[in-house]
């Protein structure tokens, strides 16, 4: 059998993309763009590169034998312009006049570089901005190997490319990526001097090793001497996509990255920067000269959507989708026969969607180069249960449908999408082994891996809330009154395709109101079910709860936790969670249904009740693991307040991004603990809130329409910010409802949808897809372990997080020995963990300011009431705290001393004379105290006064005072 031949600089344009496979759009073609004739092809293969059977017709793969780099990357106007023919031919011949030993050295040259190990500085495994290819201009680089043989992508397993460098010439981008262990590498050309609207972009489907790829550069470079040679523009961890608003196009890069979690030996990453690069061909092309004088407004609205905050992404795990669909999906592929499932990201929660349309329409490995991004939350933490690793992970996923600020999307829209449309998944995970393949192998049946659904939304009905006055609680308005309940029939159809049956709606908000508000929503919530549950069978049927947590909070003696706790657990038992294992040997379990949460912004009850149940789902974890004996576990422990620290910050960054501030009621607020202390914060955040949703919230609902393309610029069309509203932005258009099918109003739900869960048998070792090793379906081996990567234990991403509950272990008691390590046993509690020697709060000691004198004194020392002598003693005060206009022993330290001794002279001067006896009064009673520095009071916390206030202190002398003003005769009543 023939093989493939690769193309030679000599080899035309277009026969160079007839055997690579097609461009996008067909570059131009150039006279200039000639290269010197091919050398004839030696049908031979290259040590360690190939199968050895190139020249055999029954080969079991076809090699593909090429000389130099490809021609379709060398499609530059400047790229052999000032060279003769005959120029060219005679560094063929010197070239092949070269000693052998020149290739024998460049061979050996290119096996010590992969070979040797990549040094790793900073604190991270990998530092957060990423280095360039390392080009090399000596001779045995630069020497061509004529018997080369390339592999195409996916032959040899899994091609992932994990990080970039970018290079520019005068008139093309060069996209270079490069592996993991920087073994393989692929090239991307962009054309910059395409027309305004056209992005043409070529994909080379060959896959480069070292060696080859620096020719590959060092021939661009030099066939482009003449315009400025190939410069290094940027080096980045991935592409997001290409985005266009007037005329050209860009390209939005990561060029930093942070680690915040490890899923399967698979690494979750955050943007920690991005860069937008025009692809145009400069400062002195027709593309500024002619540029729309809106493309820098455009430009500025894009700014303020910051890409930096609550963005992840991951080059091997599909974290679109939950960890129970991602294991469905890859066992069905298993017993299908495939290596792996095609790319299937649920693009209800792919941000970049938009930016990745051009894209998929230009390559044919898009994914491969285009990272899918999530807007939401990712945190992971670790529990250590007696050497025993347990690792928590929480994603949160928001929708990008109807996505905006709080008080401009509210509801639902006539798509069925709501507001605020967040996807919570908790897995809880013992890294026995990494992988989540089991040993034998038995293929992506580990039984160390647990998952939980939970999911929040505004309520599925058509109304709003008008912001433009002044009030920080706008009057709610139900817009239209649907009486077959449409929107809320697809939203709740949608979320039977997604999570299955049974749905349990968790309704928050308040029942009852002085000025109905909220309440005007729950009852049309209620009706609304009720009328949907009329056609549903009696086992699929929405699961209806109202519980006024607000007022129950507020109410005296009212358990709110423990209500929560009895609705968690109804929760779990018909929904259940995830676990993963092998039929044969295991009880895997699937979840079925969801626990659909949502109180009036989805944000601060939403999230504590969406943390008992979470915390409920948690004690089930640990015992499906074999972690606790028990499906519970307790409040105050490492591990409760682990996960509740985590479901905090889960809470404040999802309201960051739909309310503008963090969380206002948290979940010491409903356990009531510091009540005081976390009230003045509450008042901050709510200011915060009022502010971002009165004056910022416009600017952000513009760059989320700009970045999700709901807006989409358009000649003769209103531009974004001439919109009075963007209602038709996110609903459907009305010229269109003529010729869309109306859905039945009785039957809305789609049976296919209500069907069970279930997971697939797993695959053993005899799977034909192992017979070329595990590596060849999961590349979790070299994204984890990282070989021939030399690091050190600190800079380990997994061995940071094991230092991550020490701060929940209190040194001192840690060092005297006395303190349980469980991680299950309860403490007094975080607050007393930080601070195990603060004292506790004396409560308010009122004592009669003579009666324990004269229980103290012999009788016959007995004088008149103490209330008649005048003045009275100083230091008979209270032992109760002093008040906030007294001076404080920390405003006057030396006062209090003072104090105790002459309160000591006077005692024994009292001992010493009878009562009787004048004792000399000059000089008996310490002088008034100087007033307390304003300076110093103004310091005082909120907490200060509020603890003065609630225990107030009352001096003898303020007592004798007051007992004189009550016993006056001319007293007035």
């Amino acid at each position: 059998m023939d093989q493939p031949r690769r193309s030679d600089p000599g080899e035309s344009a277009a026969d160079a993309t007839t055997s690579h496979g097609p461009s996008a759009t067909a570059a131009p073609q150039h006279d200039d763009d000639a290269s010197p004739p091919a050398e004839p092809a030696v049908a031979t293969t290259a040590p360690g590169r190939g199968s050895g059977e190139a020249t055999t017709p029954t080969a079991s793969k076809p090699q593909l034998v090429i000389s130099p780099p490809t021609e379709s990357l060398l499609q530059d106007d400047q790229l052999v312009k000032g060279k003769t023919q005959q120029q060219q031919q005679q560094q063929s011949q010197q070239q092949s006049q070269q000693p052998k030993t020149q290739d024998e050295d460049a061979a050996a040259a290119t096996a010590a570089a992969e070979q040797s190990p990549v040094e790793l500085e900073g604190d991270e495994e990998e530092p957060a901005e990423p280095t360039s290819f390392q080009r090399s201009s000596s001779p045995a680089a630069m020497q061509r190997n004529k018997s080369a043989v390339y592999e195409k992508v996916g032959e040899e397993g899994i091609n992932k490319m994990h990080k970039f460098s970018l290079y520019e010439t005068s008139t093309r981008f060069y996209l270079v990526g490069a592996d993991i262990v920087d073994r393989q590498f692929r090239v991307l050309k962009i054309d910059r001097t395409a027309p305004p609207g056209n992005l043409t972009i070529f994909e080379d489907d060959i896959v480069y090793d070292r060696r080859e790829m620096n020719q590959l550069l060092n021939a661009i470079d030099d066939g482009n001497k003449g315009a400025g040679g190939m410069k290094l523009k940027r080096t980045l961890w991935g592409v997001l996509g290409f985005i266009r608003f007037t005329d050209a196009y860009y390209m939005l890069v990561i060029t930093k990255r942070t680690q915040v979690a490890m899923i399967g030996g698979h690494y979750i990453y955050q943007v920690d920067g991005t860069e937008l690069v025009p692809l145009t061909t400069g400062s002195t092309s027709r593309f500024q000269r002619d540029r729309n004088p809106e493309e820098a407004r455009f430009l500025s609205i894009l700014n303020n959507l910051d890409l930096t905050r609550s963005f992840y992404f991951s080059y091997s795990y599909n974290i679109t989708k939950s960890l129970q669909q991602n294991i469905i999906r890859e066992r069905e592929a298993m017993n299908q026969g495939v290596r792996g499932p095609t790319p299937d990201f649920n693009d209800m929660f792919v941000w970049n969607h938009y930016l990745l349309q051009p894209a998929l329409s230009a390559l044919k490995s898009t994914y491969d180069w285009c990272l899918p991004i999530i807007h939401g939350f990712v945190d992971q933490s670790y529990i250590d249960v007696f050497g025993r690793s347990v690792y928590i992970t929480i994603i949160a996923r928001r929708s990008r449908f109807f996505a905006g600020a709080r008080f401009l999307k509210r509801g639902a829209n006539d798509l069925g999408y709501v507001a605020n449309d967040v996807e919570t998944e908790q897995i809880v995970s013992e890294l026995t082994t990494t992988s989540f393949h089991a040993p034998g192998p038995r293929l992506y049946a580990n039984p160390a891996y647990t998952s939980y659904i939970q999911h929040r939304g505004s309520i599925p009905l058509y109304w709003t809330q008008d912001n433009t006055g002044v009030s920080p609680k706008p009057d709610i308005d139900l817009n239209l009154v649907d009486p077959f309940y449409s929107a809320a029939a697809l939203h709740f159809d949608n979320l039977f395709e997604r999570y299955g049956a049974p749905i349990f709606a968790l309704n928050l908000i308040k029942a009852r109101e002085r000025t109905p508000r909220e309440s005007k929503l729950l009852y049309e919530y209620q009706n609304a079910v009720q009328y949907l549950n009329q056609s549903l069978p009696e086992d699929k049927k929405i699961i209806y709860k109202a519980f006024d947590m607000s007022r129950a909070s507020k109410t005296r003696g009212h358990d709110v936790i423990g209500t929560l706790e009895a609705i968690a657990e109804d929760i779990l038992q018909k929904t259940g969670f995830f676990h993963n294992g092998d039929t044969s040997l295991e009880v895997p379990r699937v979840q079925n249904g969801v626990a659909r949460t949502n109180c009036i912004d989805c944000l601060d009850r939403t999230n504590a009740a969406q943390f008992v149940i979470g915390k409920r789902a948690l004690g089930r974890q640990l015992q499906a693991l074999g972690v606790i004996a028990g499906n519970t576990v307790e409040y105050d422990t490492d591990c409760v307040n682990i996960f509740t620290h985590m479901f905090h910050d889960h809470g404040d960054t999802i309201a960051i991004q739909y309310g503008g501030s963090h969380l206002v009621n948290t979940m010491e607020t409903y356990r009531k603990i510091n009540h005081w202390q976390s009230h003045s914060r509450d008042m901050v955040e709510s200011f915060k809130r009022y502010y971002n949703n009165s004056f910022l919230d416009s600017q952000r609902q513009e760059a989320y329409n700009l970045f999700l393309g709901n807006y989409i610029f358009a000649q003769g069309q209103p531009m974004l910010w001439d919109l009075p509203t963007d209602y038709y932005l996110h609903h459907s258009d009305p010229r269109a409802w003529s010729g869309k099918r109306r859905r039945n109003y009785w039957q809305w739900w789609t049976p296919a949808n209500m069907e069970p869960r279930a997971l697939p048998a797993s695959q053993g070792p005899e799977t034909p897809v192992l017979e070329r090793g595990l590596s060849f379906i999961d590349d979790f081996w070299q994204e984890y372990y990282r070989p021939l990567a030399l690091s050190s234990f600190l800079k380990l991403f997994a061995y940071k997080k094991m230092a991550l509950n020490a701060r929940y272990i209190p040194e001192k008691t840690l060092q005297a020995g006395r303190y349980d390590l469980s991680p299950f046993r309860p403490r007094k509690g975080p607050i007393e963990h930080e601070s195990p020697d603060k004292k506790p709060r004396k409560g308010v000691t009122i004592l009669d300011p003579h009666s324990e004198e004269e229980k103290q004194r012999p009788s016959s020392q007995l004088g008149p009431p103490m209330h008649h002598r005048y003045p009275p003693m100083m230091g008979e005060i209270s032992p109760a705290k002093a008040g906030i206009l007294r001076p404080d022993p920390q405003f006057d330290a030396g006062f209090a001393q003072r104090q105790q001794q002459q309160y000591a002279r006077q005692q024994q001067r009292r001992h010493a004379a009878p009562l009787s006896g004048a004792a000399s009064s000059s000089g008996a009673f310490l002088a008034p105290p100087p007033p307390a520095d304003k300076s110093l009071m103004t310091q005082w916390t909120l907490n200060d006064f509020v603890a003065n206030s609630l225990n107030p202190s009352v001096s003898a002398a303020e007592a004798d005072e007051y007992a004189e003003y009550v016993s006056h005769p001319q007293n007035l009543p």
